[in-house]
Order: C-alpha cells, then structure tokens, then sequence
C-alpha cells in the first residue's frame, strides 16, 4: 500500500455532502462571485485568526503582494525576507518594484531575526517573516524593533493555519497576516484561494477595493486595481473545512510526536526542532539527511511506495529568476545546506501511528 504525501481527497470525503449541498444552494442564488458565501467565511475565518476582519482574495501569492500594494511599498523600497521560503513570498515584493532583501535562516529554518534586524536601512518598509512548516518565527522578537522604525510586519501564515505562540494566532502579530488555501495546506481549498487578515478598518476598505479593480461598488473605479477575488465556491468548501481545522492540526501534532518516537536514535536524521511553546501545525514534517544521502533516501522510499518531497531544494537567491539580485553560493551558508539536506515526509490527517512506524523502519532499514 503506498502512503501518499499528503491527502486533501481524504479531507473532501469529510465535507463533500455538505460542500455539494452548499453548491445547490449557491446555484440556486445565481450568486457566483462574491455574495454571502465569501463574507461569511472572512467573518469566521477572521475570528479564528484572532484579527477584526479578512479579505479573501485568489492566492496566497496575491495575499501578500496585495497587503504590499496596500502599504504603497514601491520602487525605491525595500522589504527584508527569508531566502528559505517559497517563491512566491520575494515574488509578491518584486511585483511591487520594491526590492528583496534576503536573510539567512536558524536551525529551525526560520528568519534569523538578529541578522535581519542588522540589514534594516532607510529604506525598509516592510519585512516578511514566514511561519514555515506551520512554525512560527519569533514574533515576539520582531515586534520589540519593527514597529519602532515605521517597517510593517507582514506575515506569511501560508503554511501556519492553526499555528500559534503564546496562545495566539498566526496572522494577528503584525500588521497583515496573509494566508494560502492552496489545497495541500493545513486548510486547504478545492482549488487556490488566500486571504489577507488584518485589524484596520481603514486598510481593510483599501484592500477589498485593490481585489476588485479599485472599487467596492460596480463601475465606482476610485484608483487602478485588480481582479484577485476569492471564489464563492472555494468559500464554502473553507467555511465547512474550518470546522474541522482544530482537530486536525491537532492530529498532525501527535503524528509529528510518533514521527519524533520512531525517528529517535537515527544518526543520520536530524527531526524537526521546535522552538517557543510548541504550537506548531505541522503543515510540514522536515528532517535532515546528512552525508549527501538525501536523493538516495528520497528514492529508496518511493520504491517502497513512500511518497516524499523537497521544501525547497534552491534557496531564493540560487534560483534563475532571482540572479539579478547578486546572490552568490556560499552567501547564506544554513539555507543553502539545509536546501541539500531536507526531505519531508507524509503528514496530513490520514496518517496513523502503523503508517508513520512503517515510513520510520524504512528509513531506518536504508541507513542500516
């Protein structure tokens, strides 16, 4: 029996009677774009993000680059972000015409906040840090100097639904939290989606007017926007699916702690190392394979029908498209090692404790 990756059919399984009941009542409406069925999910979605409102928009990608726009960061600008993240989070700032600027991350793979702190100039804006995994970065770090120096802190929650430190949630430490429901994710669409969660009425107006080509009203056109709305169908299947998100990062927590039991004592695996009061979601589950065994192992498990993948095998300034920037080997030593030696294993709410002994033998048969 192979053991998937990740499983978002499992999730639909759980919600598609009432998904596809939604659909007829939505149908029914002839509301398609927008309509209650988008309020209602910011309304929840906000209140479980710990924020007064939240504007649903098409993409995580267009969350952050939309919560950029809405700060009028632009050419000459510059917005601080982690070289170890997914491409979209320096995409949405060079969209802008702001410019990345890139820092190296810790042994938890998160922004190092001091190195950070040390590249803030006149010209900083904003910076971005990225809860990666469904681990969040030191917020509480960030928010001692940020703030003080007018630089907005934009959050990266793409991959942290239902992470939290201290008791709060991704999303309400900074200025803007911006989300994905891309359809792997901890809650995840049945297509793409994201969300801009934020506590400023004021900004909040500015927003759903930049989703929908610069005005709330049809044909009232206040400044150029754009079309980056969340779909009404994707809200309904959110709304049902966030009932359900508390138990299931829940479950990836003790999936996490079966993978830490069974993991235990391998050499040549590092597992994941938590940092602050262990909120973590789990979105991922990333350990390190030393020695260049990385490939070998990836492969040896996909024989066995152990699916794997790679989060991120380049770090940003590595990659073709963002060459431009200067960006030379050897300039953030961890990222780039790390970028060597990750491997993520199966994580999502199908996983049982048999399931995670098994992916844990296989990997200690290959080392043995």
């Amino acid at each position: 029996m192979a053991i998937m990756f990740s499983a978002p059919q499992v999730e639909y399984e759980l919600i598609r009677e009432e998904w596809l009941n939604a659909l007829s009542h939505l149908g029914e409406k002839g509301v398609f774009v927008g309509g209650p069925s988008v309020t209602d999910f910011e309304e929840s979605f906000a209140a479980y993000s710990g924020t007064a409102y939240c504007v649903g928009v098409n993409s995580g990608t267009d969350a952050l680059y939309l919560a950029l726009k809405a700060l009028e960061i632009g050419p000459g600008d510059e917005v601080i972000a982690p070289v170890n993240t997914f491409i979209a989070t320096v995409n949405a700032i060079y969209h802008t015409g702001a410019k990345p600027v890139l820092v190296d991350c810790g042994t938890d793979y998160l922004m190092d906040m001091a190195q950070a702190r040390s590249l803030v100039t006149a010209r900083t804006k904003a910076v971005i840090p990225v809860h990666l995994y469904g681990q969040m970065a030191d917020m509480n770090h960030l928010r001692q100097w940020a703030p003080d120096q007018d630089i907005a802190i934009v959050e990266d929650g793409a991959q942290a639904v239902g992470s939290r430190m201290d008791g709060r949630p991704a999303g309400s430490w900074g200025t803007m939290g911006c989300f994905s429901f891309y359809p792997d994710k901890n809650l995840g669409a049945l297509g793409d989606g994201g969300a801009i969660c934020l506590s400023s009425q004021a900004v909040t107006s500015h927003l759903r007017k930049l989703r929908n080509h610069g005005g709330e009203i049809r044909y009232v056109h206040e400044f150029p926007g754009y079309n980056s709305r969340l779909d009404p169908i994707q809200a309904c299947a959110l709304k049902l699916k966030l009932t359900h998100i508390e138990k299931w990062c829940q479950h990836r927590r003790q999936v996490a702690a079966w993978y830490d039991e069974y993991l235990d004592g391998i050499e040549a695996v590092t597992r994941p190392a938590l940092i602050l009061d262990g909120s973590h979601s789990y979105h991922l589950y990333v350990i390190r394979v030393v020695n260049g065994q990385r490939e070998a192992l990836k492969k040896f498990l996909q024989k066995k029908g152990i699916l794997t993948a790679i989060h991120y095998p380049s770090p940003i300034h590595l990659t073709p498209a963002y060459a431009d920037l200067g960006g030379k080997q050897g300039q953030f030593p961890n990222a780039e090692r790390y970028a060597d030696e990750i491997l993520s294993l199966p994580m999502h709410i199908a996983m049982t404790e048999s399931l995670v002994a098994k992916v844990a033998e296989e990997i200690r048969s290959f080392f043995s």
